[in-house]
């Protein structure tokens, strides 16, 4: 084996007002050069702090207690700062979860990139950012001279993880950190930067420790996988072995929790209690309180690794016990079986439309000059229509830049349509002003797609969600409200000391879950969920779609579902629309779009949606070229430059919406004048 990073006993912890906070408790492993090795948790089990102790990024309370980090033999925590800022880009590179706030936020795209190929390749001038423009093009940025220009402010969510992405790879590193690289990327995207990571593999034997909650990519990536719980490994494994046959509990409830179109009408199994704070001083196993097949073992002793054939090692005494054929006699009876899940039917709807939109179009002016003269439009949204009913879902999914968000924005009219109507039960929002639309604020409320972003950091959680309620009248007074505190906190998995907490206290799931119960605060009708469940693990989305679906049947909430996970869609979604470039494509019933895609786009999306049979054939659609920009669309379809079935009309006329079904809309003149 060529061992190219080497972790032994890694411990980082945390210094604060009590007990430090032992964030990596002991973490040993090894990564083989050209290898993927994937790390699997919840959020707050230590994953993102690894990352960080292995780039020597760590928060200014934050120190390495032990162990040792080798590249090539080198000790990268032996070494002095000036020695490991040439280690990092070169040696070993990250990609940060949030990429909004680990980009400088007062310098242009193009001039970080610059930066990185400077300093570690010696470009400058007209090459350093030729280089650049190369680098954002090969994540999938679409018009990336323009974005070059561009601060990271005037990116997508999207956009700024692909930017993150490019700055990393810029130097050729030996070891790629990645965590959650994907996390903000529609499929299509994510496909393209993960066959591109592949690329760098095979080109350069540069190794990567894949940090994720996503399984589906872990399945087509990784070599190895471990999980990680409360700072410490509890599985190791080859990806052949885990996907074929998990042992520990804690690895069994993760794929429990997936979403997807087989557990559709069910309530996800989820993992009760939360992760124990890590400066909890542990005696048995920390897996305990939430186990389902915990015994008078677990409490009183940690458990050792039991090793099992082809390299297979779990830490759990019920798998030692099993291995050693000691009868379970005696265990406490499970709480719920690993598949069982409650029959919870969808919200059905009263079919008559809360939300109506109406030839909804976005655009914003390009202006330059002295004088700032309009030189022309980004057509951001362009002549979007949808209805969502009460108690229904809609689910609004596309590439990332294609329009989703702005189209949510626009519609709660935290950003100005350029024309089109906006009902909300029959009143046009485009048309209120003043004291009319606030008042009206409380019956529709968004989740942002970042949470660090959209949470006043100055603000405890307590305040964070009383502003909302307070502004709008909501409860009857302080004692009413605080009750009120407790129930979402409940509803969305934090314990109830998070109130007394700033943002910054917080993993990026449990930042997320704040903002869902922000939302939540002052009992809307009308929810939009921009990205809700990107930054959550699977356990907690399988949380926060059970809570989503639960309320939407007691409340008859609707949802305009905005996302790039189409599990999730096959999940919650009544009905789905497929956006490109400002426009629906295609729309119809989850059933529809979903089992049998008509627009070559729809087609190409769900052939790139990774799953867990990573060994089963599938044929993944690959688009030709980049997403175009929205400033100067093509002709006719604006799809027809990247699609497979083009023909001579889609280059000079947008094709009408021909109606399939009493449900199903396609704008594709390969469907035209059917019925």
């Amino acid at each position: 084996m060529d061992k190219l990073l080497e972790i032994d006993n890694l411990r980082t912890e945390i210094e604060g007002a009590g007990a430090p906070t032992r964030a990596v408790d002991g973490i040993s492993l090894d990564i083989e050069r050209g290898e993927t090795f994937a790390l699997v948790g919840e959020s707050g089990c230590g994953k993102s702090m690894t990352a960080l102790s292995l780039m020597r990024l760590l928060p200014e309370a934050g120190h390495i207690a032990g162990g040792s980090v080798r590249i090539d033999g080198k000790d990268l925590l032996a070494l002095p700062e000036s020695e490991m800022r040439d280690q990092r880009g070169r040696r070993i590179a990250m990609i940060f979860q949030e990429p909004g706030t680990s980009l400088n936020a007062v310098m242009t795209v193009g001039r970080q990139i610059e930066e990185v190929l400077e300093r570690h390749l010696g470009l400058a001038g007209e090459v350093s950012r030729a280089r650049a423009q190369s680098l954002l093009e090969a994540v999938g940025v679409p018009d990336a001279a323009r974005r070059l220009g561009e601060y990271p402010f005037q990116l997508s969510g999207g956009l700024k993880q692909r930017a993150m992405i490019a700055m990393a790879l810029a130097a050729e590193p030996d070891i790629l950190v990645a965590d959650e690289p994907t996390t903000a990327l529609d499929v299509t995207i994510q496909s393209q930067v993960l066959d591109l990571l592949k690329q760098l593999q095979a080109d350069r034997g540069m190794a990567i420790l894949l940090i994720t909650h996503d399984l589906g990519i872990v399945s087509g990536m990784a070599k190895r996988v471990a999980v990680m719980y409360a700072g410490e490994l509890v599985e190791v494994a080859s990806r052949d072995a885990f996907f074929s046959d998990p042992q520990h509990p804690y690895s069994r409830k993760l794929f429990a929790s997936l979403p997807g179109a087989g557990r559709r009408g069910e309530e996800l199994a989820v993992i009760p209690g939360q992760v124990p704070p890590l400066n909890t001083a542990f005696h048995g196993c920390r897996f305990a309180d939430r186990c389902d097949f915990v015994h008078a073992r677990c409490r009183d002793e940690s458990p050792g690794w039991t090793c099992l054939p082809d390299g297979h090692a779990v830490r759990c005494h019920w798998v030692e016990d099993r291995q050693k054929g000691i009868a379970t006699r005696g265990m406490d009876a499970p709480r719920a079986t690993f598949a069982g899940a409650a029959k919870a039917p969808l919200a059905a709807g009263d079919g008559k439309a809360l939300l109506k939109v109406t030839e909804l179009k976005v655009h914003f002016p390009i202006r330059k000059g002295v004088f700032k003269k309009t030189v022309g439009q980004v057509k951001a949204v362009d002549g979007v229509s949808l209805e969502v009913a009460s108690g229904r879902t809609l689910a609004l999914v596309g590439e990332s830049g294609c329009g989703k968000t702005t189209v949510g924005k626009a519609i709660l009219q935290l950003i100005r349509p350029t024309s089109g109507e906006v009902l909300f039960d029959g009143v046009d929002l485009v048309q209120l002003r003043g004291e009319a639309l606030r008042t009206r604020r409380r019956e529709f409320q968004i989740i942002f797609q970042d949470p660090y972003a959209s949470l006043n950091p100055r603000l405890r959680v307590e305040d964070i969600l009383l502003e909302g309620m307070s502004a709008l009248g909501v409860g009857a007074g302080g004692e009413s409200r605080r009750q009120r505190l407790n129930q979402l906190l409940d509803q969305v998995g934090l314990p109830q000391s998070a109130l007394a907490r700033y943002p910054h206290e917080f993993s990026g799931g449990q930042r997320q879950r704040i903002a869902i119960a922000r939302a939540l605060a002052v009992e809307p009708r009308l929810i939009i969920c921009d990205e809700p469940t990107s930054a959550l693990d699977v356990s907690v989305q399988a949380q926060i779609l059970n809570l989503l679906a639960r309320l939407q049947r007691e409340l008859g909430l609707a949802y305009l579902f905005i996302t790039h996970n189409l599990a999730v869609v096959e999940y919650l979604a009544h009905e789905v629309a497929v956006m490109y470039l400002g426009r629906i494509v295609e729309r119809g019933t989850a059933d529809e779009v979903l089992g049998s895609p008509k627009h070559p786009y729809t087609q190409a999306l769900l052939s790139a949606v990774p799953r867990i049979d990573a060994g089963a054939a599938r044929a993944v659609i690959k688009l030709e070229g980049e997403l175009p920009s929205p400033v100067n669309p093509p002709s006719g379809c604006h799809f027809h430059p990247r699609c497979r079935d083009v023909m001579p009309e889609c280059r000079t006329q947008y094709p009408g919406v021909t109606a399939l079904s009493a449900t199903r809309r396609v704008s594709c003149w390969l469907h035209a004048g059917k019925t």
